[in-house]
Parts: C-alpha cells; sequence; structure tokens
C-alpha cells in the first residue's frame, strides 16, 4: 500500500478544487470563492485534525503536534530551521515552501493560503486545544520565509483553584 505525501494530496485536493473555485468566480465573484473556499478548507481542517488526535490519543501537546511535523516535510516539501523546541514552545523557519510553489505552478497562487496556511492555526487546535500558533508572514504571500510560533497555553484557572 503506498502512502501520499501530504503535498500529493494537496495536489489532488488543488486539482478538484480548481474548476470549482472558477465556477464560484463566474457566478459569485472571487470574495464569495474564496470565502465558501476557506470555510471548507477549515472545517476539513479540524476534520482532519480530530482524526490525528485519536491517534495520538493522551500523546497531544506540543509533542504530539512535533511528531507529526515530518508528515508536512516528507520528500522535501517544506525545509525547515527548527530554532526551539520544548514542551511549550516550538518555533521553526520554512525556508522554502514546495506547497507555494505547486499552487503557483497550478494557477492557484491567489488561494493557496486558504488552500494550505490557513489550515495551520486551525489544525494545531484540534491537536490540542491549548496550543496557539503566530505568524507573521509566509513565503505564500511572498515572504522570504514563514515564521511559526507554536506556544501550549496554560488552561484557565477555575474559581475553585
Amino acid at each position: 500500500m503506498t502512502t501520499l505525501s501530504i503535498l500529493e494530496r494537496r495536489r489532488i485536493e488543488a486539482e478538484i478544487v480548481k474548476p470549482i473555485y472558477e465556477e464560484l468566480v463566474a457566478r459569485f465573484g472571487a470574495d464569495e470563492a474564496k470565502a465558501v473556499i476557506g470555510k471548507a478548507v477549515r472545517e476539513n481542517s479540524i476534520r482532519q485534525a480530530a482524526s490525528f488526535r485519536a491517534e495520538l490519543g493522551e500523546h497531544s501537546g506540543l509533542e504530539g503536534f512535533y511528531s507529526t511535523l515530518h508528515l508536512w516535510t516528507m520528500n522535501g516539501a517544506l525545509e525547515i530551521e527548527v530554532t526551539e523546541q520544548s514542551a511549550t514552545a516550538l518555533d521553526y523557519k520554512v525556508h522554502r515552501c514546495r506547497y507555494a510553489e505547486m499552487y503557483r505552478e497550478m494557477g492557484l497562487a491567489e488561494i493557496g493560503h486558504l488552500l494550505s496556511c490557513q489550515r495551520d492555526a486551525v489544525f494545531c487546535k484540534g491537536i490540542d486545544p491549548r496550543i496557539e500558533l503566530e505568524r507573521t508572514q509566509t513565503i505564500m504571500e511572498g515572504a522570504g520565509h514563514c515564521d511559526f510560533r507554536y506556544r501550549l497555553a496554560e488552561p484557565a484557572a477555575t474559581a475553585a483553584d
């Protein structure tokens, strides 16, 4: 049995989404088409994260999340530099993003961030709701690198504490 890399999965998804996006643009305009595609992809990310979380079981947190990172970098899809890794922090830079390259080649650069980048914050929350992502730039949107800063927030104290 062959396991597809996430990059390959995203290419297949994009091939399906592209004519749908084009039809949505023709009927409703680019803004509405982007809103529909964005919402659908976010909801799909939540479902995917739920299945990952079920596989990870109790091993959530940033360690559990980090254990899935190899799936996104498989076959050189992302070239990353981890700058901090601990139980409460995971920081890395993406220096090359083949996802962005692929969407540009497919003529989907204008929605590449909807098809991939926006998934990141939703997906990590699905792995563990305490994980928060701060990212100020992406290659997909023209920056020289992506900056990922994940933090594991402590649960809010209750009145009984």
